[in-house]
C-alpha cells in the first residue's frame, strides 16, 4: 500500500454521509473525528500485516515433533495436509490444570465456527500437553464441533515454541509454520508479552484475537479493568 496515493483520512471521512435518527452536532462532529482515526487504523493494520508478509524466512523446524491426534501419532508436517501454511494455537490445558484457562477457551469458542473457513486458506491446529482423551472430553463438553485438537506427546514442540515455562508452566503461543521447497520453517509467532505492555493495560498484543474484546471495545464501557471471561456463569446467576 503506497500512503503517498492515499487521500487524506479526514477527507475521506467527510465523504461519509451515514446519519443516525435524532443524533446532535456534537455527536456529529465527535463521530466524524473518531471515523477518521478509525481509517487511519485499519490503514495502520493493513501496513503492518504487509510488513508481516514480508518477513525473510523463519528458522527451519529441525526436529520431529510428535502430536496424538484422535485417529493417532501424527508430525509436525502431518498437520499442514494439503496446505502450504500452518497455524498453531497452543492451549493453556496441561495435565497439571483441573481446568483449562478461560480465556483461552473463550478465544478457541469463537474460532471453532471460524475453522471451516480458515481451513479454506490454510492448516489450523490446537496443541496442548494434556492427553488427547482429556482434550477430547472438553471439547464435547464446551460443545465445539471443528477444532482439531491434538496432545503434545513430549512437550518438546511446546518448550521449543514459547508455550511452557522454565518452570513447565502452560503458557498460550500463537505459531505459523510454511512448507517450501521441501522445508518447514517458522513463519511467525505473537512476542508481545508483558515487557511490551504499556502503562494501565495488559500485556495483550497486537493482531488481538480475542472477538471478545473487539466487541467490548465498541462500547462505552470498553474493556473491564479487572473482568475476565470464566469457564461457566452458572454460579452467578
Amino acid at each position: 500500500m503506497d500512503s503517498r496515493s492515499l487521500v487524506s483520512a479526514l477527507e475521506l471521512a467527510r465523504a461519509n454521509g451515514a446519519r443516525q435518527p435524532n443524533e446532535s452536532a456534537e455527536y456529529r462532529r465527535a463521530r466524524q473525528a473518531l471515523l477518521a482515526e478509525e481509517i487511519e487504523l485499519r490503514r495502520h493494520i493493513e501496513r503492518v500485516a504487509e510488513q508481516r508478509r514480508a518477513l525473510p524466512p523463519g528458522g527451519e523446524v529441525t526436529k520431529d515433533y510428535r502430536f496424538q491426534g484422535p485417529d493417532g501419532e501424527v508430525s509436525l508436517e502431518d498437520l499442514f495436509g494439503d496446505k502450504q501454511t500452518l497455524v498453531i494455537y497452543s492451549y493453556m490445558f496441561g495435565p497439571k490444570r483441573e481446568r483449562p484457562c478461560p480465556m483461552c477457551t473463550s478465544m478457541l469458542s469463537a474460532l471453532d465456527g471460524e475453522v471451516p473457513d480458515i481451513s479454506q486458506q490454510t492448516a489450523f491446529a490446537v496443541v496442548a500437553r494434556s492427553p488427547i482423551g482429556r482434550l477430547l472430553a472438553f471439547k464435547k463438553e464446551r460443545g465445539w464441533h471443528h477444532l482439531p485438537l491434538y496432545s503434545d506427546l513430549t512437550d518438546e514442540y511446546s518448550r521449543d515454541y514459547r508455550a511452557l515455562s522454565k518452570e513447565d508452566s502452560d503458557d498460550a503461543a500463537y505459531n505459523v509454520f510454511t512448507r517450501r521447497d521441501g522445508k518447514v520453517r517458522h513463519f511467525w509467532s505473537e512476542e508481545m508479552g508483558p515487557e511490551t505492555a504499556d502503562p494501565g493495560q495488559d500485556p495483550r498484543g497486537a493482531p488481538d484475537f480475542m472477538p471478545l474484546w473487539t466487541v467490548l471495545d465498541t462500547t462505552p464501557e470498553g474493556r473491564p479493568a479487572t473482568w475476565y471471561p470464566k469457564l461457566s456463569y452458572e454460579a452467578e446467576r
